[in-house]
């Protein structure tokens, strides 16, 4: 509500629209009445409000669930707008550092929130990140704007409440939110700096590993990856999987330290949806089979194959988007297979690409040049610039 107020007033001195959005989760008996309230300071105001309702089904951590239902339902209510602003605090910050400390998290586990991150269509702005809780009560009292304290920031059933109330006692040993959010706050430089590093090995090992590149999979030089340091190697391996598999997070370290040791032995495994393999020269990730088997789609760009790969051409109206697999990879004239155009895939990758189908039998694979015209577009971001997105 403070940063409604505050909203308010530098949007009208600058001509800016504003528009407002309340997600209730309806955990709460009373968080319908508090959603009105907030249409109500917001026609005061002038500005347009909606209320977007959520109910929880049950299943899993309920505040993770909470958090993604929240961004799932602002990105299909925001239409054209491309910055929700959202209220989080240097408070917020400092119980996250000790959630997160707690579990044994790194560096990019304890490094502080993004003042901008592009989420779910649309950039997530919080503009109150240096302020505390405490500094935006008084806005609130000074500007007479209205607002609630969610019982449930009191609960000690959640995390963030007990981490709250520790925050409050390290505060008179000199540990108290703005402390801990400054250290957050270095820990995200850091962060940023072996974001960078990782990003420079990812070009240098690509640009080494081009003539070798095959479609559907990252191709890195092996000799370019083995000369970096280990700490490095796991952050490119780690990217690339979750590059790969559209994963919103990345895996867990001891996993993946796991697996550059394998890769860098000469060996291969699969992780995160992702599979990678070490040869001779090159280390390649590309998508795990098992994990698009069954994925669907249409072509055109009204849809998108395992949420990334858009496929375009005339004629292929009546056809639908499915992994090639093995059955598809036999289907494949012979002398295709066998003669492949430059930077077609082998078997092993090809598998899990995207492929044309039509009454169950193969239709197209735009890779082996297979099929009628159709191009296949990556949706994504590349590679390096996912590298340092936040």
């Amino acid at each position: 509500m403070a940063m409604l107020a505050l909203a308010h007033n530098w949007t009208r001195r600058w001509g800016v629209a504003l528009r407002v959005v309340t997600v209730d989760h309806g955990l709460r008996p009373e968080s319908a009445a508090e959603a009105r309230l907030v249409a109500a300071e917001c026609a005061a105001l002038g500005h347009p409000h909606a209320t977007l309702r959520w109910h929880w089904d049950g299943r899993g951590n309920v505040m993770d669930a909470a958090r993604r239902a929240r961004i799932d339902l602002i990105a299909r209510w925001c239409g054209s707008i491309r910055h929700v602003l959202f209220a989080h605090t240097a408070d917020d910050v400092a119980e996250t550092f000790l959630m997160r400390l707690a579990r044994g998290a790194g560096v990019d586990g304890l490094s502080a929130m993004a003042p901008a991150r592009r989420v779910g269509g649309f950039t997530l702005v919080r503009p109150c990140l240096d302020m505390g809780r405490e500094e935006l009560r008084h806005y609130a009292r000074t500007l007479r704007v209205p607002w609630v304290d969610d019982p449930t920031n009191e609960d000690p059933a959640y995390d963030r409440t007990r981490m709250r109330r520790l925050v409050a006692l390290m505060a008179a040993e000199g540990l108290g939110a703005d402390t801990l959010a400054a250290a957050a706050g270095r820990m995200r430089r850091a962060r940023r700096a072996l974001e960078a590093r990782t990003r420079d090995l990812a070009r240098a090992a690509m640009d080494a590993a081009a003539p070798e590149g095959v479609a559907g999979a990252l191709t890195f030089d092996r000799g370019v990856v083995e000369a970096s340091d280990r700490e490095t190697q796991v952050r490119l391996v780690a990217a690339a999987l979750t590059w790969t598999s559209g994963a919103e997070y990345r895996p867990r370290g001891p996993a993946v330290e796991a697996l550059v040791e394998t890769l860098l032995s000469g060996g291969r495994g699969t992780l995160h949806g992702a599979e990678a393999e070490c040869g001779r020269r090159t280390i390649r990730v590309w998508r795990d089979f098992a994990a698009v088997r069954h994925v669907v789609a249409a072509p055109g760009p009204a849809s998108a194959w395992d949420g990334r790969h858009q496929i375009d051409g005339a004629g292929i109206e009546d056809c639908e988007v499915r992994a090639l697999g093995v059955d598809g990879w036999a289907q494949i004239p012979a002398h295709l297979r066998e003669n492949p155009p430059e930077g077609a895939p082998p078997l092993r990758i090809a598998r899990a690409c995207p492929a044309l189908w039509r009454d169950g039998a193969l239709a197209g694979f735009a890779p082996m040049g297979f099929g009628p015209a159709h191009a296949v577009r990556d949706r994504r971001s590349p590679f390096t610039a996912f590298l340092l997105s936040d």
